[in-house]
């Protein structure tokens, strides 16, 4: 084998779709000492908000699966994202929209850049 070859050899192909599946596999520990986490929460039962809410206030960032509400109850979804939103906003905290499904809400002092491209 050439050098040229050995620099383009083809390594094995991956399959990026098993490999973002298996991502959240992993058992993970919590680690005590940490100044925040990202946790995910899903909207679906009336205190939800509360909950997100109170991680917020706790410095955690939130990532809110809104799916299933969305396809189920527009009006409620809009009351309930905009109660985390207020809540987001009176802590300095922020809020943002990342795909269909998902919200990226996060605690006081940490911003989104919302860029449209």
């Amino acid at each position: 084998m050439g050098v040229m070859d050995k620099l383009f050899k083809k390594t094995d192909d991956v399959d990026i779709e098993d490999f973002l599946n298996n991502l959240d596999v992993e058992e993970e520990s919590v680690v005590e000492n940490a100044d925040a986490y990202v946790k995910p929460y899903s909207l679906l039962r009336d205190n939800d908000p509360e909950i997100v809410i109170d991680e917020l206030k706790k410095g955690n960032i939130i990532l809110l699966n809104v799916g299933d509400l969305t396809k189920r109850n527009a009006i409620k979804l809009r009351d309930m994202v905009g109660q985390i939103k207020n809540a987001a906003h009176e802590i300095d905290g922020d809020i943002a929209r990342i795909s269909a499904d998902r919200v990226l809400v996060t605690p006081a002092r940490v911003k989104i850049i919302k860029r449209k491209e």
